[in-house]
């Protein structure tokens, strides 16, 4: 069941006062629309790279026009049922103050008799048409009080915290430079945090090697500076965080992943714009501002890293083509267009971790200070 956590006022009740409206209208429309002796319908926009635009101006992926509508029949009565008794789950959540982790509704389901889910992904999906129902209000998978089961990043740095204790909800204040060799990990939601810093900048690092690395090293400190570990595309509270501390803040956001078609178009795309099965909550969970520091294909030859690299596989160009052809945010970037052009022309890729040819700490010492200086220059 949802995990309880005692009768207190909600971190946002006008929130959750519009999530538990948009749920009842849903419902009472339904029940309206069956007392009439007619079939309801659901209506649900369609998620997907082809539904989607680019707008520099906005910053993020937002979706079209197309929908997909689910009308009550004999072959879709179950996923209609799921529907509705999901949205109940969430309303009594939101009520009670409660949540569930996307795991636990699933098991929740095997008390439905006929409409329960028969595996994890049926649920997922689900969950996911709610969203996108509702996302319009404003209202997340978060706000429906459903939660991943894995945690966000690592953070590190020149970053204080104000969290709440879980019990009393008295502010708890967080220094994230006091975590010793370990961090401070991202929670699932992170709507009612605040943050105090005098850092200059975040770096968002795709792997958690390089993460230690900087960290154990004192960069942070030294840089005036807040690090986060996305350790691959990151998570969507991981996204969240750093939107909110980029707004919140003021910050700009820098972010350093592998040289490769994945790391670009997948990691750092996701961080920037969003994705287009998710375009219905890019707006909440995309960071804008963000730039790309590196690895660049152009660093492999001012940093002489030839032969550190590996050949680009066939997925690989294959992605960097599809990139140019069909991603909005990339075709309407002439310089990710001259970066991609580049890459499939050096026919390489490069690890983060290619920098350390030149020393352990070379990434500290040398690439990081050299590329610091020109932000401008980063690509967009």
């Amino acid at each position: 069941m949802a995990k309880k956590s005692g009768k207190h006022k909600s971190a946002n009740p006008e929130l959750d006062r519009v999530t538990v409206q948009c749920i009842e209208k849903v419902a009472g429309t339904v029940l309206d629309t069956i007392q009439k002796k007619k079939q309801p319908e659901l209506s649900f926009p369609v998620r997907s790279l082809s539904n989607v635009d680019y707008d520099a101006k906005k910053g993020f992926f937002e979706l079209g026009d197309s929908v997909s509508t689910r009308t009550l029949t004999v072959n879709s009565v179950k996923t209609f049922a799921q529907t509705l008794k999901l949205m109940g789950l969430s309303k009594q959540m939101v009520e009670e103050d409660n949540w569930a982790t996307k795991r636990e509704a699933y098991y929740v389901s095997k008390n439905w008799k006929e409409a329960r889910f028969l595996e994890q992904p049926e649920s997922d999906t689900v969950m996911d048409d709610i969203e996108a129902m509702f996302s319009l209000h404003g209202v997340t998978r978060e706000q429906l009080r459903f939660v991943p089961d894995e945690h966000g990043g690592a953070v590190a740095g020149e970053l204080t915290v104000i969290d709440r204790d879980p019990t009393t909800h008295e502010p708890i204040e967080i220094d994230c430079t006091k975590f010793g060799t370990g961090a401070y990990s991202i929670p699932s939601s992170v709507e009612h945090l605040k943050f105090r810093t005098n850092a200059k900048f975040i770096l968002a690092i795709e792997t958690g090697g390089m993460f230690q690395r900087l960290q154990s090293n004192g960069y942070p400190q030294e840089a005036h500076c807040i690090i986060v570990s996305m350790a691959g595309v990151p998570t969507r509270s991981t996204r969240r965080f750093l939107r909110r501390l980029s707004d919140d803040l003021d910050l700009p956001v820098y972010a350093f992943v592998d040289c490769d078609p994945y790391g670009i178009a997948n990691i750092y795309r996701t961080l920037k714009v969003g994705s287009g099965n998710a375009a219905h909550i890019n707006q909440f969970f995309c960071v804008p501002r963000a730039r790309f520091l590196g690895v660049t294909p152009q660093d492999i030859l001012d940093f002489k890293l030839q032969d550190a690299t590996h050949p680009l596989q066939e997925v690989d160009e294959k992605r960097a083509r599809d990139a140019l052809k069909n991603d909005p945010f990339f075709k309407k970037n002439k310089a990710w267009v001259k970066a991609f052009e580049q890459m499939l022309t050096m026919k390489v890729r490069a690890e983060q971790q290619a920098l350390t040819k030149w020393g352990l700490n070379y990434v500290i010492e040398n690439y990081l200070p050299r590329k610091l200086k020109s932000p401008a220059t980063f690509l967009p």
